[in-house]
């Protein structure tokens, strides 16, 4: 086994992007829409998984969330991120673009409260929960999507739902994308 980091190392992750279609497009029959209006925006879906999460993934995709958990008082993170995710069905994409992709999709995403995202956006107008209702009810906001925010989020996001054993997809496209086994 390689020692921690190599399985990419040498992969400028300034032009790749995970995007995690989350359990609420999934259920909602949303992915092909979200998916391509990411393609249409400068940028090439590479590969994509239709995968069932488990708590870990959900936990080492949200780090950010849990170490900053006692932010959420109101709120069980680890709980919720087992609830929204934990064997429930997502679809993951690599996505290949030109260098400002991971800014491009975020704009692309719109704000995390789909009430408050805008028009044009693919919370603004494919979203339908709000983060009051999500407080109110003590979970988390369903909000379709999250691609990676910058290169060494891509480079975590791919390890957690790619994996080193497709490392290979890894390489500037030039066929559409493919569907991967789960």
């Amino acid at each position: 086994m390689p020692p921690s980091g190599t399985v990419v190392e040498g992969v400028d992750f300034s032009q790749w992007v995970v995007a995690l279609c989350k359990p609420d497009a999934v259920d909602r029959g949303l992915v092909d829409q979200v998916l391509e209006r990411i393609s249409g925006s400068y940028a090439t879906v590479v590969a994509r998984r239709h995968l069932t999460a488990q708590a870990w993934q959900a936990h080492v995709h949200y780090w950010d969330l849990l170490v900053n958990a006692d932010w959420f008082t109101d709120r069980d993170i680890p709980a919720c991120l087992d609830a929204e995710y934990a064997a429930r069905p997502v679809t993951v994409a690599l996505i290949h673009g030109a260098p400002g992709v991971h800014a491009r999709l975020r704009d692309l995403l719109g704000h995390y409260d789909p009430t408050v995202a805008a028009p044009g956006t693919i919370r603004g107008d494919l979203g339908n929960d709000s983060l009051a209702a999500a407080v109110a009810e003590k979970r988390l906001v369903r909000n379709l999507a999250h691609t990676s925010d910058d290169p060494a989020a891509a480079r975590r996001d791919f390890g957690t739902w790619f994996g080193a054993a497709r490392r290979a997809l890894l390489t500037e496209p030039a066929a559409p994308a493919q569907y991967l086994p789960v």
